[in-house]
């Protein structure tokens, strides 16, 4: 079964590593989407592809590279088309 979401992470997650952590992680569990800093100083995602790794990448968002500090990981299902393989985008 599979799964997208967007997420919105928030608290010392710019100047961290946090996007290439994300990219990282999020390909090694075989997930599309992307990752991309925002104006706020939140991190957005979107990950894609089998429910349970799905769940494990918004588990590891909590975590995040060693000098985060993740203070909120907001969610919410997302139905857009999500182009295949994962890529970090500009930030928005």
């Amino acid at each position: 079964m599979s799964r997208a979401v967007r997420v919105v992470i928030c608290g010392r997650v710019q100047g961290v590593w946090f996007r290439a952590w994300t990219e990282a992680e999020a390909r090694a569990r075989g997930l599309d989407g992307w990752v991309r800093n925002r104006h706020d100083g939140s991190v957005e995602a979107v990950f894609s592809g089998e429910a349970a790794d799905v769940e494990a990448m918004l588990e590891a968002c909590w975590q995040g590279p060693e000098r985060a500090v993740v203070r909120a990981v907001e969610q919410s299902e997302h139905d857009a088309p999500i182009a295949s393989g994962f890529s970090v985008k500009p930030t928005a």
